[in-house]
């Protein structure tokens, strides 16, 4: 069971004990809600952009990718943080799990800190390097200049939420993000365009409420942590355990967020591929990554929710259960990805319809949801058991899985299928890697349990 001197409320979530199906329902379906209030700052932010025109829209537009690596970075410690502080649960250590929450919301927010100054100071020849124009550089730095400011605190509540997913509590994480994610919609009409007598700050105004949303749900996770007994007091932080803290969150962190970096870069690579057939098969691959993006946020949320659950048992030994619950998590993984890749091949023509009027738009777009989704079953299982292997401590192997899938397999077959065969080589290499990738990682993966449960 839990720790005795911890509040009632965590000592309910142990994750050792109880059905394990009613866990990963419990678990997963608030994180849906969660997720798609993460993607819903970015897609407020573009929407409400987006009206004052190309310009400003073409700036927001720049800052994604510094944005998107700053989020892989603070994902990456996420997960460490899941993984770290479940296991420690799982192992009936309190003061330990106190001691790394603690210790690594601090290491978070001071490399927030260090991040946004040096982004402050090489602002300029940062994002001339991404491609931005001279006369583009005030603008961006209307936004970032606001951003970088509060990068530090955007950092916590990501980190924050982890450790309370740790313990198995996922409601409350949930309900931060999307209130976030509601206060960040309410505000950035209001300071973009200057509302109700506020002043019209365009692209400040985005930035303002970006991290004012993100500070209130960094303020509220702390104050539940603290409720909850999960954070030292200043009179228990043991500064000489700091370094300790730090090795076990930057082991896991480390590799996490660069294979969460991992496939934008493919993305890149396919992207790049595309613009030489011309700028309607990159208007139809834009449309394919949010159409995906959608489709597989009950996939993601399923594989957060599984983390705490794997984390906890292993850390508890019962190696037994965390083998039923990654066959579970698998079989609706595969179950999902069945129904889904039916529905987009019968409904991929009308979907791209909803985004553009484009004949050959919608042409490339339906061509892609003809082949590729016939292969989500594999490239699932990667994301499966790649959260899996973070939750059990071996960020090496998730590291390795998603390096193979996205840059050996995804970016080199579709570069050969490109030569050969155009857009649709490219569409049957990206297939082609999947199929591979997640016969290979499934492999490993059912190696390991074999290894641990022998």
């Amino acid at each position: 069971m839990f720790f005795r001197n911890m509040s009632q409320n965590l000592r309910n979530r142990d994750l050792t004990q109880g059905d394990i199906r009613q866990h990963l329902v419990r678990l997963s379906v608030p994180m849906i809600w969660g997720i798609m209030a993460i993607i819903s700052f970015q897609l407020a932010d573009t929407f409400f952009i987006g009206m004052l025109g190309t310009e400003k829209l073409a700036a927001i537009s720049f800052t994604f990718p510094v944005t998107m690596t700053y989020f892989s970075i603070n994902l990456g410690f996420s997960i460490a943080m899941s993984s770290v502080a479940s296991r420690l649960i799982g192992q009936g250590q309190p003061e330990n799990v106190r001691r790394v929450v603690t210790h690594g919301l601090l290491l978070v927010f001071l490399l927030g800190i260090i991040i946004a100054g040096a982004g402050i100071l090489f602002h300029d020849p940062l994002f001339k390097a991404l491609g931005a124009k001279p006369e583009m550089l005030p603008l961006i730095d209307d936004f970032m200049a606001i951003w970088f400011a509060g990068a530090a605190l955007t950092a916590l509540p990501m980190v924050g939420n982890a450790a309370m997913r740790a313990g198995g509590e996922t409601m409350t994480p949930a309900k931060i993000m999307m209130g976030a994610a509601l206060l960040n919609f309410i505000l950035d009409p209001v300071l973009i365009f200057g509302l109700f007598g506020f002043p019209r700050l365009e692209l400040q105004g985005a930035a303002i409420t970006t991290v004012f949303s993100s500070a209130l749900a960094a303020f509220a996770g702390l104050y539940i942590l603290y409720r909850r007994d999960m954070l030292l007091t200043l009179k228990n932080m043991h500064w000489a355990d700091f370094g300790n803290s730090c090795k076990r969150l930057l082991t896991i962190a480390l590799p996490a967020g660069i294979a969460n970096a991992l496939p934008p870069i493919t993305n890149g690579i396919i992207v790049g591929l595309l613009a030489q057939a011309g700028a309607e098969a990159v208007a139809a691959y834009g449309v394919i990554t949010r159409v995906e993006a959608f489709a597989f946020v009950v996939l993601m949320a399923l594989a957060v929710g599984m983390s705490p659950l794997i984390g906890q048992n292993w850390g508890a030994g019962n190696f037994a259960r965390v083998k039923t619950t990654i066959n579970t998590a698998l079989v609706f993984s595969i179950i999902f990805s069945l129904v889904t890749a039916i529905l987009l091949g019968v409904l991929g023509q009308p979907i791209a319809s909803l985004f553009s009027d484009d004949n050959i738009v919608i042409y490339y777009t339906a061509l892609y949801f003809v082949i590729v989704p016939v292969t989500y079953v594999f490239g699932n299982l990667v994301a499966g058991w790649g959260s899996a292997f973070n939750s059990i401590g071996k960020p090496h192997l998730a590291f390795m899985v998603i390096f193979v899938k996205s840059i050996l397999l995804q970016a080199v077959f579709a570069f050969i299928g490109f030569h050969f065969g155009g857009v649709k080589g490219i569409y049957c290499g990206i297939a082609s890697a999947l199929v591979i990738a997640g016969t290979l990682t499934h492999l490993v993966g059912m190696n390991v349990l074999k290894k641990a449960t022998a």
